[in-house]
């Protein structure tokens, strides 16, 4: 049985989108038969139970694999060479293109203007390009929601609310003030947030005081995205899972590797950039708020983008190539 280790973490401060995205590869990978391994960090935050309930072991150190597949800002091409010893093939996932690497394949899904160039010198000539939306990361329940999209009637009234797993800058509890202050009323709210949010029992018992319904670290993103008729979110990997379900959607940019795409996709007319998070002030939520409940944003153009940007000949062509390497 060949062997994969998934080098990745999750903190307070990394947030969950790395491990989530590596999940989605690992029970790909698991349904061909590979045994597949985690490698992380006991970090403050760390999802490593959570990845051991969805069936995966966990590892605190290095082994012997036929590939390792590595999703972390701070590893470089210095580690890599380094690990080489342990593997024979190396996939980077990236999104940020500020670092050499020596791997075999780069994964990078995000949508920006130099996509396809924005690699170059920084990988090794041999190394396979999967670059641009055509590789989305998706997990199986988005890719059936794609296939079952509800019909928009351009009215909001079923809101969605996830400012990713930790939310370090507190955008959930800035959203809460807003709908305490706005006068717009909707039919349903959501609140979703992650294990390694620390405010989550604050959230939850604001949720319940104010009939909103509360999630924490779901495995059921897809089916609340369906019921939805506009999600308040973050930038990065969450983006691209609103547009590919035709969720309209705005986004916070809370992290310095979600500023280029977030505003790529408002260039694009797929989001509603609100931009950076210390300049997004509770009145500006509001605001968004009474836009929405007035009909003045047009959620069936953003859809319509959102669903072309991410458009694909087959869900998660990545799969293919990865397992090329396994040969």
């Amino acid at each position: 049985m060949k062997k994969v280790i998934i080098r990745t973490d999750a903190s307070t401060n990394i947030g969950s989108g790395h491990v989530m995205r590596c999940l989605t590869i690992a029970k790909n990978l698991q349904k061909q038969n590979i045994n597949v391994k985690f490698w992380m960090k006991e970090l403050p935050g760390h999802l490593i139970n959570f990845v051991e309930h969805e069936g995966f072991e966990t590892i605190n150190s290095a082994e012997k694999a036929d590939l390792y597949l590595i999703d972390h800002y701070n590893i470089d091409e210095e580690w890599e060479k380094a690990h080489r010893l342990f593997t024979n093939k190396i996939v980077v996932i990236d999104d940020l293109a500020n670092r050499p690497h020596d791997c075999d394949l780069i994964l990078d899904q995000n949508s920006l203007p130099n996509f396809e160039s924005r690699y170059d010198g920084l990988v090794p000539q041999h190394c396979i390009r999967l670059l641009g939306p055509k590789y989305l990361i998706m997990r199986d329940e988005f890719i059936e929601a794609r296939l079952n999209l509800k019909e928009r009637n351009n009215q909001a009234e079923r809101i969605l609310v996830f400012m990713g797993g930790s939310d370090p800058t507190e955008e959930t509890i800035k959203i809460l003030k807003a709908l305490s202050k706005s006068k717009s009323s909707f039919e349903h709210i959501d609140i979703v947030v992650g294990n390694g949010n620390i405010h989550k029992e604050e959230i939850k018992h604001i949720c319940l005081k104010q009939g909103y319904e509360y999630h924490c670290q779901i495995n059921y993103m897809a089916r609340l995205m369906q019921r939805a008729d506009f999600s308040i979110g973050a930038g990065g990997s969450t983006t691209w899972e609103r547009c590919y379900v035709g969720l309209p959607s705005s986004s916070t940019i809370v992290a310095e590797n979600q500023a280029f795409t977030t505003i790529h996709a408002d260039d694009l007319g797929a989001v509603v950039n609100l931009g950076w998070h210390e300049k997004v002030t509770v009145e500006m939520y509001v605001d968004l708020l009474l836009k929405l409940k007035n009909g003045e944003v047009d959620l069936n153009q953003l859809s319509k983008i959102g669903l072309s940007l991410t458009k694909t000949v087959s869900p998660n062509p990545w799969i293919e190539e990865i397992l090329e390497l396994l040969i």
